[in-house]
């Protein structure tokens, strides 16, 4: 049996394309491997405090603990935990003002209090992540904002170039376009953009629970 981390970030529940798609991803997960365990984290409806990782670096840089610090101490050491536990992990981020979300960069900065994330040797290299990413705009090559999703590179240096895990992307582009004034033009390619990555999401979902069980066996 193994375990499955997925972190929601979106701020929407309904209506969230990231959600969706890492619900094909997990959907598939399941199907293939139905007795995994699904542990869940959801930082778009319970944010964690964005005080919590300078309360510890001060510490870490003199400062006498102040009342919140054993707090913070205790929630990094409950999300390392849960990272180091899961098998793989199900991370799904809307884009937001072309970037993460303060409560998805207050997620990793605390992860990274542990040394070992931070400096190596990365825990858990060598495991899948699967990233379902959702962007209201068009950034593709071509795109007049073609390079503006600062997101995707950032999340896949952390997961794949710093902790060394294997990381696979599902991303869906214009989600923006059946809500938003002067984009309707864009709706077709929206839903095309979105089925697309729902399919990518449910093949990764799949192919990571296969290489999972095969590793357990």
């Amino acid at each position: 049996m193994t375990t499955l981390l997925r972190v929601d970030a979106s701020l929407r529940q309904e209506g969230s394309v990231s959600r969706a798609l890492a619900d094909s991803a997990e959907a598939a997960w399941k199907a293939e491997h139905p007795d995994g365990v699904v542990i869940r984290r959801d930082l778009g409806q319970h944010p964690l405090p964005a005080t919590a990782w300078p309360a510890l670096v001060a510490v870490k840089l003199g400062a006498e603990p102040g009342p919140d610090h054993a707090e913070a101490a205790a929630l990094a050491a409950e999300i390392s935990a849960e990272v180091r536990k899961a098998d793989a992990v199900l991370l799904a981020v809307p884009l937001y003002n072309y970037g993460i979300a303060q409560h998805v960069k207050t997620w990793i900065d605390l992860l990274f209090t542990d040394p070992e994330m931070a400096y190596g040797p990365s825990p858990v290299a060598g495991r899948p992540a699967i990233l379902t990413l959702a962007r209201g705009g068009g950034y593709s090559p071509g795109a007049p904002k073609h390079g503006w999703d600062y997101a995707t590179p950032y999340l896949e240096r952390i997961f794949g170039d710093s902790l060394g895990m294997k990381v696979r992307v599902a991303a869906a582009e214009l989600t923006l376009a059946p809500v938003t004034p002067g984009m309707e033009q864009l709706i077709d390619a929206s839903k095309v953009s979105e089925t697309e990555a729902h399919a990518t999401a449910e093949q990764h979902g799949a192919q990571v629970a296969r290489e999972l069980i095969a590793n357990v066996a």
